[in-house]
């Protein structure tokens, strides 16, 4: 069976002289509109005045904590050595490498000493702005895609493709199935439970969108790494898991951590 091409899309959309737009950039510009709106419309669902005074400042701190975490976590947790030897290129977002677990790490603390400075309730605008990343999460995937990187292992499914860089063999279109899963599944969960806990549900105090989204997201990614080709620089951790999945398995340890923590302190 002949695999399946790579389209071939240029990640150049157009350029004015020496300024190039590309999708990739542009798949953040939209995860951010989205949010935005998603966020606003839940303020006003949510009656949530205080959070609404502070709601374009609170913006432009959590954008700044995802391009700048999300930079650093790729930096740190899966090229070190690399940019320690060119340090000038850490900035160069525009070519991509992105780690979503390095941008949300920054995003819970800039959020969290942002509350905590203007007197907001954290959990409570956590599960607001959370509730909206997997919108980001799928189209910055779509983005990966354009882009030809971080595609799937061999695989002989019809629908494996060749990719540029990925040698002559078929492989999984994996960044698709992350668009997929943690895109559109993800978020048609958390938005549909969006509201338990604003109904003073006693299993769902406020923090719970954060935590099952922790949850969520690790798990999915877990799965969806078995058919990602682990980042070359990296390989395995410990001999048998992908740094992502690593990560990942932090981040559902971590959620059931303040799922349980929160329904403690909601009960007393």
């Amino acid at each position: 069976m002949t695999p399946l091409s790579f389209p071939n899309i240029d990640p150049i959309i157009f350029s004015l002289g020496p300024l190039h737009v590309r999708w990739y950039g542009l798949m953040y510009v939209l995860g951010f509109l989205a949010s935005y709106f998603l966020v606003r419309k839940q303020i006003r669902e949510y009656h949530y005045d205080r959070l609404a005074e502070h709601f374009e400042n609170l913006n432009l701190v959590l954008i700044l904590g995802v391009v700048v975490g999300g930079r650093l976590g790729y930096v740190f947790f899966y090229n070190f050595s690399y940019y320690m030897a060119h340090p000038l290129e850490i900035p160069a977002t525009w070519s991509g490498g992105m780690s979503f677990h390095g941008a949300c790490l920054t995003l819970l603390i800039a959020g969290w000493v942002f509350c905590r400075k203007n007197k907001l309730d954290f959990w409570k605008s956590a599960d607001i702005y959370i509730a909206t990343l997997p919108v980001g999460l799928g189209l910055g995937r779509i983005g990966n895609f354009i882009n030809g990187e971080l595609y799937g292992r061999v695989s002989d499914l019809p629908w494996a493709m060749t990719f540029p860089g990925g040698g002559p063999f078929p492989r999984h279109p994996s960044q698709l199935y992350e668009s997929v899963l943690e895109g559109v599944v993800l978020f048609i969960i958390l938005w549909s439970v969006r509201k338990r806990p604003w109904q003073q549900n006693h299993y769902w105090p406020h923090g719970s969108i954060t935590a099952l989204f922790l949850i969520g997201y690790g798990c999915l990614r877990i799965v969806v790494e078995n058919f990602r080709e682990p980042d070359q620089q990296v390989g395995y951790v410990i001999g048998l898991f992908t740094m992502g999945q690593l990560l990942s398995g932090l981040m559902v340890g971590s959620g059931l951590l303040i799922w349980l923590l929160r329904l403690k302190r909601n009960a007393h």
